[in-house]
């Protein structure tokens, strides 16, 4: 089993990544809104899976583990397959998806293309007594001191209608992504806003 990739990306279409990898190309198929933010030359390290069936080899690749671990619990769906699984973790981002399944949002879950009413209730029903919710994000979330700034920015989200918690990884995840270092001062706190917003408009 292919259990995660470390290379160059090669090239980027709408659905799939090519990683190079010691002179072998991977094609990987991974969510729209992570393929956004990739480019060609760009070091990648994606969490791999290998899904072989009677019409197609599959390679689906995702950044972190927890995306590629929600890929798998929702195949343990019935009905649910890599296809679907990846469009809604594509649609929905891992904090949304969590947030959907844990508060019972079939609406937001059905947003997923392939998916549906039935389907995103039956999501909800199956995964949210089966994987521990607190422990998958726990996993994801980045560490990071509390400080003004972050605060600033997480009530700026809640003022715009987005739950604590979402608000708060969010803010997290940017952080972390823009390699911060040390706290977030208030020339900064607009500029973050607008980028973590964009994130968190992505996993809609």
């Amino acid at each position: 089993m292919i259990a995660s990739l470390n290379g160059t990306v090669s090239a980027v279409t709408k659905d799939s990544a090519i990683i190079d990898v010691h002179g072998v190309g991977y094609e990987v198929r991974m969510p729209g809104s992570e393929l956004a933010d990739m480019h060609v030359g760009q070091q990648a390290m994606v969490f791999t899976k290998l899904n072989v069936s009677q019409d197609a080899i599959a390679l689906y690749g995702f950044k972190t583990k927890t995306a590629k671990d929600l890929f798998l619990s929702l195949q343990k769906v019935s009905g649910i397959g890599p296809k679907v699984a990846l469009s809604v973790v594509s649609t929905l981002g891992t904090t949304q998806l969590l947030s959907a399944v844990a508060n019972g949002d079939a609406a937001a879950l059905a947003k997923s293309p392939g998916l549906g009413r039935k389907g995103a209730q039956k999501i909800i029903l199956e995964l949210k007594g089966s994987i521990n919710l607190d422990e998958l994000e726990n996993a994801e979330t980045p560490a990071v001191q509390q400080d003004e700034g972050v605060d600033q920015l997480v009530e700026a989200l809640i003022s715009l209608g987005w739950q604590q918690r979402d608000a708060l990884y969010a803010v997290k995840r940017v952080l972390k992504e823009r390699d911060h270092q040390g706290s977030v001062t208030a020339d900064e706190v607009p500029e973050l806003l607008k980028v973590t917003l964009a994130s968190m408009d992505r996993g809609r």
